[in-house]
């Protein structure tokens, strides 16, 4: 996906996106101010809310892990694609956004590679220290899901040099040790 292409927003989150989005532009032209537009796909890292899929798969795998949950992970859409990096490198890129880009401009923040869910959920499992069942709960599927989101981040990578550093591997051990952190904390002081 390109700046160029079309927004098409799916949930009331993704309107707000687009909502914000415009506004920064309008502001820009109407009021000459240094705003400059981005639009960051998924990142994730340690810390990240559990209402996110890969914070939520590592939290069920730690919770099962520590004997607080049945060895059965509930998964939605497991066929959705999406492009992850790392929020650590998110960070910079918006560092370099504010120094480097083009006022009035818009940038797409992208690792540039989407993984499908069901590789995600793979990857956390093959880190669990015990064996998981999986199950698809309906509750967790989404009325409206883009089946692809992959961005293309060249622009970004023009104006700025930006490059993501970390692969999605580690930044999943990351969450998984941050969950692990977490709730070992939380049951010693229960």
């Amino acid at each position: 996906m390109k700046e160029t292409n079309p927004l098409r927003p799916l949930s009331p989150y993704a309107v707000s996106k687009v909502a914000q989005d415009m506004m920064g532009w309008q502001y820009f032209y109407c009021h000459d101010l240094r705003i400059i537009r981005t639009r960051a796909f998924n990142h994730s890292g340690p810390r990240r809310g559990d209402v996110f899929v890969e914070s939520n798969f590592a939290r069920q795998v730690v919770e099962i892990e520590m004997g607080l949950a049945p060895p059965l992970l509930k998964v939605g859409n497991l066929e959705a694609k999406r492009d992850f990096t790392d929020v650590r490198d998110i960070v910079r890129a918006y560092w370099l956004a504010v120094t480097r880009a083009k006022p009035g401009e818009v940038y797409n923040i992208a690792y540039g590679k989407s993984y499908p869910i069901q590789h995600v959920l793979d990857m956390l499992l093959a880190q669990a220290r015990v064996p998981i069942k999986v199950e698809v709960d309906p509750a967790r599927l989404r009325p409206s899901d883009v089946l692809i989101l992959e961005g293309d981040a060249s622009k970004f990578r023009e104006a700025t040099g930006w490059a993501p550093t970390i692969p999605f591997e580690t930044t999943l051990r990351d969450i998984l040790e941050y969950w692990r952190a977490r709730l070992a904390a939380s049951t010693t002081l229960a």
